[in-house]
């Protein structure tokens, strides 16, 4: 091929295929032509609770090897599994929060394969009849082809959800040429939910597992925390064209978070689509985000599963992000996008709805002051909602001071400045030790607004031939003078009839 600088450009970012290296062949292409990406994935999540699944051993984080490992969790000879209730029941309530179908009776099935983490050379999970089947993850992200900011919502399928035993860690010493066995994680409870080849791209999938995370946390059944294991991605990836079937796929294994799900399916599909385009064949494999590749060999049986009620955790059920997003746009007529933003947000939602408990403001009035001013001081200091300085009650106070007059929109800012400073001092006192509140001497007023009056006969006689437009500039210059203070209303009903 002729030499080409967007091409060679494409390649050095890892973006191969023909869209990446020549966009206008490909917008040529009909879409029934086009190679187009498909992905599934199985999500492990590490359930929140004290103890692992069949063991009484602890569940903790970064604790001293080997330290929270019980005869069953060794798999010592004549030990015998005792199955963890909670662990059954976030498995239910995580199914219903997802609109599964919660089987009555469910079994165990023994996986076998042999690594040195895993004691007695299988892992107890369900295949053939899991706790929850048919279920749905309605999604939502941001883009759409007509509006970057609009909300586009998806859904995924979900096949399953099972039970299963987390393995142990391997410690590799290279210095040492050895491999070191870390026990504590064995036997850890785990639901993996699988989905359905539902979604086309690394974002897709990205803003699913994002959804799910909020789902787990909110639910209370898993912390969600990536960065330490607590939940872990596999996905599979597959390239076909349109109204054909779908092409061979690769696993991508053990993804640790959201950032690196998206880079490492698009750069799969990217992969399968040059290995098809050059007239290779994609290979049923398994890589990791380091390009290793695993076997897994079947076996299983049945053990008998414990009882639960399903409707009393079904009352237990709390609000899901998506009920919640609808929720928050109907009751408070906010647009899809806030929503967005508050649910995102650990803490912002109680924060907004506390405000507006306690301030008669426009709910929009008050989602630009909470996601501007109060997240915009958060993130400039890598803080949560719960760390910030202003409680819902002390922010609703000053929203009231602007709402009834008391104090202009400029100086509304200074005071919840000087309250992140000194987060002591309510709203009310900060007004009255700075001087704040709004002028609405009306004689005061006339006076100031006559000298600019006076000083600006060209404005003057703009308004006066018809440009109403030139009256906000003097308005401007009145403010100026009262540094913020005086209250618009008057000084435009003044001005209007100065220059009428």
């Amino acid at each position: 091929p002729h030499p080409s600088p967007a091409r060679d450009q494409a390649l050095h970012n890892g973006r191969w295929g023909l869209k990446a290296v020549a966009p206008r062949l490909w917008n040529a292409l009909p879409e029934s032509l086009r190679l187009v990406g498909v992905v599934g994935l199985e999500i492990h999540a590490q359930i929140r609770s004290n103890t692992k699944l069949f063991s009484a051993s602890a569940v903790r984080f970064s604790s001293p090897p080997n330290s929270l490992v019980s005869f069953f969790d060794a798999s010592l000879p004549g030990t015998l599994p005792v199955l963890n209730k909670r662990c059954v029941e976030a498995a239910v309530m995580t199914g219903l929060a997802l609109n599964c179908t919660i089987n009555q009776k469910s079994l165990f099935d023994r996986k076998h394969y042999f690594y040195a983490d895993l004691p007695a050379g299988y892992q107890i999970t369900q295949q053939r009849r899991p706790i929850a089947v048919d279920g749905v993850l309605n999604y939502s992200l941001m883009g759409g082809k007509k509006k970057k900011n609009q909300v586009v919502r998806k859904s995924a399928r979900i096949t399953q959800i099972q039970l299963e035993q987390d393995s142990g860690k391997s410690l590799h010493d290279d210095l040492q040429s050895q491999t070191l066995i870390d026990l504590n994680r064995a036997g850890v409870g785990l639901m993996e939910l699988v989905m359905e080849p539902d979604m086309s791209c690394g974002e897709e999938a990205a803003a699913a597992v994002r959804e799910l995370q909020l789902i787990l946390q909110a639910l209370g059944t898993c912390e969600g925390n990536m960065s330490e294991g607590q939940l872990r991605v596999d996905a599979n990836v597959s390239v076909h064209r349109p109204g054909q079937p779908f092409g061979v796929r690769a696993e991508v294994k053990n993804i640790n978070s959201a950032r690196n799900l998206a880079r490492a399916i698009d750069y799969e599909i990217q992969r399968q689509i040059q290995v098809l385009e050059s007239g290779g064949t994609v290979q049923n494999e398994t890589r990791a985000y380091d390009s290793k590749t695993g076997i897994f060999f079947l076996c299983s049986r049945f053990m008998p599963d414990q009882a639960v009620v399903v409707q009393e955790i079904r009352d237990r059920l709390p609000e899901l992000p998506h009920v919640t997003r609808d929720r928050l746009v109907h009751a408070y007529n906010i647009l899809p996008e806030h929503s967005f933003t508050l649910v995102n947000e650990d803490g912002l939602v109680e924060y907004f709805e506390a405000v507006m408990k306690q301030t008669r403001m426009n709910a929009r009035k008050v989602i630009g002051w909470v996601t501007n001013e109060l997240l915009g001081q958060l993130k400039q200091q890598d803080g949560s909602v719960g760390q910030s300085p202003i409680s819902p009650s002390a922010l609703a106070e000053l929203l009231e001071l602007q709402e009834t007059g008391q104090i202009s929109s400029s100086g509304a800012k200074q005071v919840f400045q000087e309250m992140w400073r000194s987060p002591g001092k309510t709203a009310r006192l900060i007004v009255q030790e700075k001087d704040l509140g709004l002028v609405s001497d009306t004689e005061q007023l006339h006076g100031i607004c006559q000298r600019i009056v006076d000083s600006h006969p060209e404005e003057v006689n703009a308004i006066r031939k018809g440009n109403k437009k030139v009256l906000n500039k003097l308005m401007g210059l009145v403010q100026k003078e009262t540094k913020g203070r005086a209250d618009p209303v008057l000084v435009q009903a003044i001005l209007q009839d100065k220059t009428s």
